[in-house]
């Protein structure tokens, strides 16, 4: 009699599947950990990031900031954004959740914020709220919600080209940052022109060039983008500490703005859903509108705080609720987006079965 054949390899385990489903959420990548690390290092040795260090590190981040820029309009096609202005309602409802529901609720919440540290809370929620959304997340969301992937990728450019303009005009409209006057708005002018309009215009005239290579290095220059973020927010937390900006935030008071933040995104969740129903999108647009929505730019928070608040010690404390934003953001959307995609699955399935059926033949 034969014996059974034993195989030589174990089938792959469900953890597998699963460390998979976290890695592409981006829950295990290491920039989240290395976040609190420079935060961490911020509080022990805040003269290590501040001006008498013997590193420029004001040098560093300007240079940086114009490079991030670069790269990314290296990376986005002129013919993409072009091709992809067909389904107009679906993306005026996720710019105007990004530029205008975001900062209109954040205005009805001002009453909210007594005296105190509530002034400066509210200033840095509203900074958070009238950032654009991410790219990158907001694409992955969108896949594994099984929603329109292209229109997502529309989407998170054009909010990004978008908020070179109405995130400044948001900030200066509302924040009056350091140097409101003509002045300080012409230096903001000039700064914005040179580190971020002027590269990414360069960036998108030598795409048809280098496009495809830089496709093809997504990843490595990722990372790069997430080196600049650490630079800018290590040295903004060394000057917050050393200026004492932090002292009167108690725990408590940290974890309520976190608990805030969840607050804000399942508002938003809820209200662009309801929207998206209201309007007949079908499902893979209302996927697409939820989550490119509801997400918010670190990239472009660590910048434009640097950029608008140049003279200000309190940057760190501007970009707490947008830190706290950000680990949640990825958390909560990587879980919903997992669930929108099996939804998706099962209605598929179910439509596969009733175009199969007798009745339906």
């Amino acid at each position: 009699m034969p014996q059974p054949v034993v195989p030589t390899t174990s089938p792959a385990l469900p953890e597998n599947r699963l460390i998979a489903l976290l890695r592409r959420a981006g829950l295990l990548d290491w920039f989240l950990p290395a976040l609190a690390a420079v935060v961490g290092l911020a509080y022990l040795a805040p003269g290590l990031g501040g001006p008498a260090s013997p590193l420029p590190w004001d040098a560093l981040n300007t240079v940086g900031v114009a490079l991030v820029f670069f790269l990314y309009g290296l990376k986005l096609s002129i013919g993409s954004l072009r091709d992809g202005n067909r389904n107009w309602r679906l993306h005026l409802v996720v710019q105007a959740t990004t530029f205008l529901l975001f900062p209109l609720l954040a205005l009805v919440a001002r009453p909210l914020f007594g005296a105190g540290q509530g002034p400066l809370l509210w200033q840095s929620i509203f900074f958070l709220c009238v950032l654009p959304s991410t790219v990158s997340t907001s694409v992955v969301m969108v896949s594994m919600g099984r929603g329109n992937v292209p229109a997502a990728i529309f989407n998170a450019s054009l909010s990004a080209l978008l908020g070179i303009a109405l995130t400044p005009l948001w900030v200066r409209a509302v924040l009056q940052p350091t140097g409101s006057g003509t002045e300080g708005l012409g230096a903001l002018a000039l700064s914005l022109a040179w580190q971020v309009v002027l590269p990414v215009g360069a960036g998108l005239l030598l795409n048809p060039r280098f496009g495809e290579w830089a496709g093809r290095q997504k990843a490595r220059l990722r990372v790069l983008d997430q080196v600049v973020i650490l630079s800018i927010v290590y040295t903004s937390f060394c000057e917050s500490f050393a200026g004492g900006v932090f002292r009167s935030y108690a725990p408590a008071t940290v974890a309520l703005l976190g608990l805030g933040m969840v607050g804000l995104y399942f508002a938003v969740f809820g209200l662009v859903a309801g929207a998206s129903r209201l309007l007949g999108f079908p499902a893979a647009d209302r996927t697409t509108a939820i989550f490119c929505g509801s997400k918010k730019s670190l990239v472009h928070g660590s910048v434009f705080a640097s950029l608008l608040f140049p003279d200000s010690g309190a940057t760190g404390a501007l970009l707490l609720p947008l830190m706290l934003y950000h680990a949640l953001q990825i958390v909560l959307a990587s879980i919903m987006a997992q669930q929108f995609g099996q939804a998706a699955l099962r209605a598929e399935a179910l439509a596969e079965t009733r175009a199969g059926s007798p009745a339906a033949l």
